[in-house]
C-alpha cells in the first residue's frame, strides 16, 4: 500500500467513524427512558453503581436474573465518567455501535478491499435496526458487537497464515463476554454459524488442527463461568430457577406476550435492514445454490476462494435466523447478530454489480428497494390519521395520546422516502449511474434518522415519555430512606431510575397496598395518572396534589420541600388534536 493508498484509506476510516458517531451519539440523552427494558437496565446499573456490588444485578431492590452482568459493569463505569442520566445509561451501547463499525469495516478491508469494506460499513451502519439498537440502553448493541468479533476470529483464525491465525482467540474471548452480556444466546449464534459452516464445507479437520478447540473451550469457560459460579453460590436456586425461566424457558414458550408467526422476522429483516435488505434475497440464494452444487459435487473448496467468505455470510444468516423464528419467544431486536453478515453479503453484490451492470438480479433488487421505500412512505404519510384514530385506545397508558399530534416529522419522513427512492431508481435503473443510487438509498436513511432524532423524538418526549419520569425525579427529592413512593396505576420501570428509590408499584385492583403504607409510613408521594385518581382508597382521601404534569399527578400526605427545576415553571401546552 503506497503512501497515497494509506492516505486515503485513513480519511475512509475517519469519515466512516464520524459519521457513525454523529448518528449514535447525536442527542443520545434527550429523550427519557423508555419502559419497559430501558428502565429496567439503567436502573439495575445505577443500583450497582450505588451499592458497589459488582456480582448481583438487582432492579427496585430485588434480584435481577433476567440479563447477566456485563452490561451492568458497563453502565457503572459510565455513571462514573458522565453521571447517572439518560446518556450514561446509553452509552455503552452506541460505544459499541461505533466499534461494530469499525471491525466489520477493518475485517473488510482485510479480506476484500477498500470499496467493499465502505459499502459494507454503511449499510451496516446506515439501518434502522442497528441503529436504534446502538442508541439504546439494551444488551444487544454489546451482544452484536461481541458475537461479529467472535465469528470473525473464528474465519481468521480459520483462514489465515503466519500471526493471523492467532485471531481464534477472538473467537473464544468474544463468545465467552457476548455469554456474560446476554446469557446462552451468546455463545450460541457464533456456535451454530461455525458449525453450518465447518458441516457444510467439510472443515472440521482443518477447525481441530488450527481452532485449538480443546484449549479455546477451555479460556471460553475460564471468563465467563466464574460469574455465574459466583451467582448460583450467592443466590442458588433463587438464581437458578429465575435465569432457567429467562433461557431456556424463553425459548420454549412465549414470554410477556412476545410471540409471533414462523414468518415474525421476515418483515423484521425487510425493514430492520432497509433500504439494503432488498440487495439481500439474491446474494443469499445464488450463493446457497452455488454451494450446494459444489457439496453435490463432491469437490473441496479451494480455501482461498473469495466466494467461500459469502457462503459463511450465508450460513451465518440463515443460521441466526432460524434458531430465533425457533424460539417461542419473539422479538424484532433478536436477529440483530445477523446483520453483519447481511451487510457483507449485499455490500459485495453491491460492488460486484458496480464492476459488471449485467449482474443477475440487481433490476429487480432496486425496484424492491423502491417498492418498500414507497410503501414506508405511504405509510408514514397516513400516520398521524391512523395515530387520530387509534389514540383514545392508548390513553391508559399515555393519558395525553388523546389531545397530542405527531407533529410535522411523519410528513417529513414520508417526503424523504419518495425523493429518495425515485433518485434510487433514476440511478439504480441507470447502468451508467448505478453507483449514485448507493448514495441515495445510505442519504435517505440517514436523513430518516436525523428527522426522527432532531424533530419527532424531542416532541414524543415532551407530552409521553417525560412527564411521569420527571414527577418521579421530583418525587425522588421530597422523600427520606424511611418515606414511601408508590406508582399507581403505571408500571413504568423508569420510575425507579428517575426517583433513585425503591418504588412500590401498585396495579389498579390492589389498593390494599396503599391502605397498609399510609398507616405504616410517615411520608408518602403517590405517582398516578390523574385519571385513575378517583380509584385510590378512601384512606387516600387527605393527599393532596403536589405537582402535574401532563395527565399525570404527584399527591402527597406532606407539602414538598424540594421543588425541582424542571417543575417551574410549567411547560407549554401540548398542540391539541383538531385545533
Amino acid at each position: 500500500m503506497t503512501t497515497t493508498d494509506r492516505s486515503h484509506h485513513a480519511w475512509l476510516l475517519l469519515a466512516l467513524l464520524l459519521l457513525s458517531g454523529l448518528l449514535f451519539f447525536l442527542g443520545l440523552g434527550d429523550i427519557g427512558l423508555t419502559d419497559r427494558d430501558e428502565g429496567r437496565n439503567a436502573e439495575a446499573g445505577r443500583e450497582m453503581f450505588e451499592s458497589g456490588d459488582r456480582l448481583t444485578p438487582t432492579f427496585n431492590g430485588e434480584l435481577r436474573v433476567a440479563k447477566p452482568v456485563f452490561l451492568y459493569w458497563l453502565m457503572d463505569q459510565s455513571y462514573r465518567l458522565f453521571g447517572v442520566n439518560e446518556f450514561a445509561a446509553r452509552f455503552p451501547s452506541a460505544l459499541f455501535g461505533v466499534g461494530l463499525i469499525l471491525i466489520h469495516y477493518l475485517f473488510l478491508v482485510h479480506q476484500r478491499d477498500r470499496t467493499v469494506a465502505l459499502f459494507g460499513g454503511l449499510m451496516l451502519l446506515l439501518n434502522l435496526e442497528i441503529l436504534g439498537l446502538g442508541r439504546m440502553a439494551l444488551t444487544d448493541s454489546v451482544l452484536i458487537f461481541f458475537t461479529t468479533a467472535s465469528l470473525y476470529g473464528f474465519w481468521l483464525g480459520l483462514h489465515g497464515t503466519g500471526n493471523s491465525r492467532r485471531w481464534i482467540w477472538a473467537f473464544y474471548v468474544g463468545m465467552a463476554l457476548a455469554t456474560l452480556t446476554k446469557g446462552p444466546v451468546g455463545f450460541a449464534v457464533p456456535l451454530v454459524a461455525a458449525a453450518l459452516y465447518l458441516t457444510w464445507t467439510r472443515r472440521w479437520l482443518d477447525y481441530w488442527q488450527k481452532g485449538v478447540p480443546l484449549t479455546g473451550m477451555a479460556l471460553f469457560v475460564l471468563l465467563a463461568a466464574p460469574w455465574y459460579a459466583a451467582m448460583f453460590l450467592v443466590h442458588g436456586d433463587a438464581y437458578a430457577t429465575g435465569a432457567k425461566a429467562h433461557t431456556i424457558g424463553r425459548f420454549l414458550s412465549p414470554m410477556e406476550g412476545h410471540q409471533g408467526t414462523i414468518f415474525f422476522y421476515l418483515p423484521v429483516l425487510l425493514l430492520g435492514f432497509f433500504p439494503w435488505s432488498a440487495l439481500l434475497p439474491v446474494p443469499l440464494y445464488r450463493t446457497i445454490k452455488e454451494w450446494y452444487l459444489i457439496r453435490r459435487a463432491r469437490t473441496h473448496p479451494d480455501p482461498t476462494g473469495a466466494s467461500e467468505l459469502d457462503l459463511f455470510a450465508a450460513l451465518w444468516v440463515v443460521g441466526t435466523f432460524v434458531f430465533f423464528t425457533a424460539s417461542a419467544t419473539r422479538l424484532p431486536h433478536y436477529i440483530g447478530p445477523l446483520f453483519p453478515a447481511a451487510a457483507l453479503l449485499t455490500a459485495s453484490y453491491w460492488s460486484r454489480c458496480l464492476q459488471d451492470p449485467a449482474t443477475k438480479g440487481i433490476r429487480g433488487s432496486i425496484h424492491l428497494m423502491m417498492g418498500v421505500g414507497y410503501l414506508l412512505a405511504i405509510g408514514f404519510a397516513c400516520l398521524p390519521t391512523l395515530y387520530t384514530t387509534y389514540a383514545p385506545k392508548m390513553v391508559k397508558e399515555f393519558p395525553l395520546a388523546g389531545q397530542v399530534d405527531l407533529g410535522i416529522g411523519p410528513y417529513l419522513i414520508a417526503a424523504l422516502l419518495l425523493i429518495g427512492m425515485t433518485l434510487v431508481g433514476y440511478f439504480g435503473l441507470n447502468d451508467e449511474r448505478r453507483g449514485r443510487a448507493f448514495w441515495a438509498a445510505g442519504g435517505t436513511l440517514a436523513g430518516l434518522v436525523l428527522i426522527v432524532i432532531v424533530i419527532s423524538f424531542p416532541h414524543i418526549n415532551r407530552y409521553v415519555v417525560a412527564p411521569p419520569q420527571e414527577l418521579a425525579y421530583a418525587a425522588g427529592l421530597n422523600l427520606d430512606r424511611q418515606d414511601q413512593f408508590i406508582a399507581y396505576g403505571t408500571l413504568r420501570p423508569s420510575s425507579v431510575f428517575y426517583a433513585k428509590r425503591q418504588t412500590l408499584f401498585v396495579p389498579i385492583g390492589e389498593e390494599d397496598k396503599i391502605r397498609t403504607a399510609l398507616k405504616e409510613t410517615k411520608r408518602v408521594i403517590i405517582l398516578l395518572p390523574e385519571s385513575a385518581q378517583p380509584k385510590l382508597p378512601a384512606e387516600a382521601a387527605g393527599l393532596v396534589p403536589i405537582l402535574k404534569r401532563y395527565g399525570y399527578v404527584l399527591l402527597a400526605n406532606q407539602p414538598m420541600v424540594t421543588t425541582p427545576q424542571s417543575a417551574t415553571p410549567p411547560p407549554p401546552p401540548p398542540t391539541i388534536l383538531g385545533h
